[in-house]
């Protein structure tokens, strides 16, 4: 109980202000997460189950003692998102490794033209939707902010269980909404992860793109091939 009420109640002085642990664990935590996805490691997927359990009680501020300025809905109901894409993301790369010859636990592939028009009706869609929603529970403006890392988070980590090398494009476009929305809502660490995460996602792009024409390159298959493989396996 003492390790819980200073976990709960620790915070880092910065200048004048002080940034909450929690938040800059919860994003460490993630930062690990997101190094293990690009090396297609399975430990990723515990290790950002941990971080997101850390920043959900950091984003719902009024429940657990107002720990920022505001309560961003939106920024809550992601982790609980991501805990459950988690969970069968952490599944298939598992399931991944142990049918595979070479212990991998996904092969990087593109997703087709149809998947890709789904997943930007989704976003945009479900940022739509979503919208009055965050509003209604008294999200953080500019609600739409919200709602679009909400979308975007859900369809690249689900791109990434998937392994659409695309998925990492789409942590790009969350990163351009997230970043001013943490940084106005007084989110310092986690605005100042998500720009880091901005560079470090275009990273990882390149890196499943290369990845990916080396596949292709031993199997001797055209990219249409390989993506309809990697999503006949999943």
């Amino acid at each position: 109980m003492d390790f819980l009420r200073w976990l709960f109640e620790a915070q880092i002085p910065v200048g004048g202000s002080a940034l909450v642990l929690r938040e800059v664990l919860g994003n460490i935590f993630g930062l690990l997460s997101a190094l293990g996805g690009m090396r297609r490691k399975v430990w990723a997927w515990p290790i950002g189950i941990v971080g997101n359990i850390l920043l959900l009680t950091v984003f719902l501020g009024n429940v657990f003692g107002a720990a920022a300025p505001a309560t961003l809905w939106g920024q809550a109901a992601r982790q609980i998102m991501f805990i459950a894409v988690a969970i069968y993301g952490w599944y298939r790369w598992q399931q991944g490794r142990q049918s595979s010859t070479q212990r991998r636990a996904i092969v990087p592939g593109w997703a087709s033209n149809k998947v890709r028009i789904a997943l930007i009706g989704a976003m945009v869609a479900g940022t739509a939707a979503l919208t009055p929603l965050f509003d209604a529970l008294g999200s953080y403006p500019p609600v739409w902010a919200d709602a679009w890392t909400f979308m975007g988070s859900l369809l690249a980590t689900y791109g990434m269980a998937r392994g659409w090398t695309e998925f990492w494009l789409i942590w790009v476009a969350v990163d351009i909404v997230g970043v001013p929305l943490l940084f106005s809502a007084g989110y310092y660490a986690s605005a100042v992860m998500y720009l880091f995460y901005g560079f470090f996602t275009l990273t990882g792009f390149f890196v499943w793109w290369r990845a990916e024409k080396r596949e292709r390159a031993v199997r001797g298959t055209s990219p249409a091939v390989v993506a309809a493989s990697v999503g006949a396996v999943q």
